[in-house]
């Protein structure tokens, strides 16, 4: 029954019905089946062929997802040296060639030269704090495209971040303690 709770299922795609195994480091809760069946409709028109960023990938079930559905390239990014050695291993598990799992510090991360992504993820632990900076980094750091969309979890019982002036909510919902939220960013003028 424990490595049953240590899994997530991949529920569209390639892949759909694959269940992954994830490492359960404190604090790492992959986003719910629904919601990820909500975030995926939302973006079906636009992630085949995308360029797909995944930070503080923890499972990495979102990632996966993107990969199962069509993205061409998927980067998930998480600090966590065991976290990061299960993520290497379901890449490996499926030949996951558009994959690529980095071990760092997502803030340090985004110090580095951007590819520009089409798609970013964000679910950080929530009682960090650093969505604003994050975004601030993936803005400046020439990390996102002209059209880019970034989804984004918070505890729904504190107040939502304050979005870069060119980014725009698109969609925003809530199941029960996570607000997850999509926004676009728009081109320049």
């Amino acid at each position: 029954m424990a490595g049953q709770r240590n899994q997530f299922r991949i529920i569209g795609g390639q892949w759909r019905g694959r269940k992954l195994g994830f490492f359960p480091a404190p604090g790492l809760r992959p986003t719910p089946d629904r919601v990820r069946e909500t975030l995926f409709n939302w973006l079906a028109p636009m992630i085949q062929g995308a360029r797909v960023l995944d930070l503080f990938a923890g499972s990495g079930a979102l990632g996966f997802e993107a990969a199962s559905r069509g993205a061409a390239q998927v980067t998930l990014v998480d600090s966590h040296p065991r976290v990061v050695s299960q993520l290497q291993q379901n890449v490996r598990l499926l030949q996951a060639t558009q994959m690529a799992v980095y071990q760092s510090e997502v803030l340090r991360y985004l110090e580095r030269t951007g590819e520009a992504c089409d798609m970013v993820f964000l679910d950080p632990p929530y009682q960090t704090r650093v969505l604003e900076d994050c975004f601030d980094r993936l803005e400046t750091g020439g990390w996102l495209t002209n059209e880019a969309w970034i989804y984004f979890e918070h505890d729904s019982h504190g107040p939502a971040p304050s979005l870069p002036a060119n980014w725009q909510l698109q969609r925003n919902k809530q199941a029960g303690q996570v607000a997850y939220l999509l926004a676009q960013r728009l081109p320049p003028e």
